[in-house]
């Protein structure tokens, strides 16, 4: 879900909702075909038929029927979500606001939520050479799939330089180098 919400502005996730089933799509790959894949999942069509149609390894294909199953249990909650499923939601990726059309509630309710039961993301860091020898980078991720954070947060003050979105097949990297030329006229 996560995945699919950070190439495409317009995605709310592994959406069922968002495309009809159609197997020719599912044949032909392209970038709307998981939402495609979503809606068959969503549909009832099994892991094998799925398989035959796509190609797509099984084991995948059972991590996006996790997803599916997920957004049934949400449907169910008839707006009381429980705090197990709000946890199981976002370690699966699912954003405050996808899980509130999913339970019929608002993005803030969800949110709220959320911040009451103390559920927040751990920072975690991409070791980039597989612990073969210390990374001179710091790339950082958040996940709601740990409890504690690789790197300690300065209590003081400092600055957050944010990349400009998503790195994809037709972007360039001028965005990068905005965030570089700050970075080095904050550094003066």
């Amino acid at each position: 879900s996560q995945a699919l919400r950070m190439v495409d502005e317009n995605s709310n996730g592994f959406d069922p909702y968002m495309k009809k089933v159609n197997e020719t799509e599912l044949k032909q790959p392209t970038d709307k075909r998981m939402y495609v894949l979503a809606a068959a999942l969503k549909s009832g069509y099994t892991i094998e038929r799925i398989y035959e149609l796509t190609k797509i390894d099984r084991w995948f294909l059972n991590k996006f029927q996790n997803i599916i199953r997920n957004i049934d249990s949400l449907e169910k909650q008839d707006g009381n979500l429980s705090d197990a499923l709000l946890i199981e939601s976002k370690k699966l990726g699912f954003s405050d606001k996808q899980i509130a059309q999913a339970v019929g509630s608002t993005e803030l309710a969800v949110r709220t939520h959320r911040k009451e039961i103390n559920l927040l993301p751990a920072i975690k860091q991409i070791d980039t050479v597989a612990g073969e020898w210390p990374a001179s980078t710091n790339y950082l991720y958040l996940t709601y799939n740990g409890k504690e954070c690789d790197i300690t947060t300065p209590s003081c003050d400092h600055t957050l330089v944010v990349g400009s979105g998503v790195y994809r097949i037709g972007s360039s990297v001028e965005f990068d180098w905005c965030a570089v030329g700050c970075l080095r006229e904050l550094r003066k």
